[in-house]
């Protein structure tokens, strides 16, 4: 760790053209750099960068499943970036480094393996598992005596954000926060979207970018209820909407496939064309 002044200071930028070395210090100053002389990454927050930490999680995922080395590599190459890309931003903020985060991480894994590091012994991984959550029972009695309140949602696990709102509401409806039945839920979700699109009704590209804030807050209100109408029918809200992904992405390649067969490329057709070969795709489909 580097302290200037009391405060952390944040790795030196690379000089000149960097040699790929292997070396986690050499990465933090390419990262350094590239805060420093690419505009894409200096306007960059650490707000800003979640959808993209999320993104490269999945595509792990996908990668490993492959089993494909040279993906998995990169994936996980990506997957680092984005600790790097943060720990580079807190160390400019003065807040912390990579070192911080490693030793953070250090202590955790020492701490949650008393039967490794230590005389206990633990005779299998059901074992191992209680204990593991015995230990972190620990760590959540330590947070709340550094001030931070254990609450009723706090044991939602982190995912994407449709998992995560079904989640809360399973939980809150648990403790006696829901409707009776389902038409509560929709008429939340009528609610929400009528409010969407006062949002965005009659406004110009002007007035909808100076307000992009409370619009975000205006679809996300509408994603929320559309999940606990989901819930409602017993639904998960994440496979429901990988669901639609894959039929979209079926009926566009039906589309690419036509026009190909045709001699056209996807910028060589119109709306029309293909809205037309999209309702092909969906008779299709009903004929598989």
């Amino acid at each position: 760790m580097s302290i200037v002044d009391g405060k952390i200071k944040a790795p030196a930028p690379v000089q000149g053209s960097p040699e790929v070395s292997g070396q986690l210090e050499d990465l933090l100053a390419l990262m350094a750099r590239l805060r420093t002389d690419c505009p894409w990454d200096k306007k960059q927050t650490n707000h800003s960068l979640i959808p993209y930490a999320i993104e490269e999680a999945y595509e792990l995922g996908e990668a490993v499943q492959s089993e494909d080395d040279e993906d998995i590599k990169g994936e996980l190459g990506d997957v680092l970036l984005q600790v790097v890309f943060h720990c580079q931003m807190y160390a400019e903020q003065g807040r912390f480094d990579m070192s911080d985060v490693i030793a953070t991480l250090q202590e955790k894994l020492v701490r949650r393996h008393p039967h490794v590091f230590e005389a206990e012994t633990l005779k299998d991984d059901a074992a191992v598992k209680e204990r593991w959550d015995e230990i972190k029972a620990e760590e959540k009695q330590a947070r709340e005596a550094r001030g931070k309140p254990k609450r009723r949602l706090d044991e939602i696990k982190a995912g994407s954000a449709l998992m995560q709102a079904q989640d809360v509401q399973k939980q809150a409806s648990k403790l006696g926060f829901d409707w009776d039945g389902i038409s509560g839920a929709f008429d939340k979700l009528d609610e929400e979207v009528s409010e969407l699109k006062a949002e965005l009704t009659n406004k110009s590209k002007a007035d909808i970018k100076a307000n992009l804030k409370e619009i975000e807050k205006e679809l996300g209100d509408c994603m929320f209820a559309l999940v606990n109408v989901a819930r409602k029918v017993n639904l998960d809200a994440e496979t429901a909407t990988l669901t639609c992904v894959h039929k979209f992405k079926s009926r566009f390649g039906y589309i690419e496939e036509q026009l190909e067969a045709a001699g056209k490329q996807l910028e060589d057709s119109d709306i029309t064309e293909m809205d037309a070969l999209w309702e092909a795709a969906k008779q299709h489909e009903r004929s598989q």
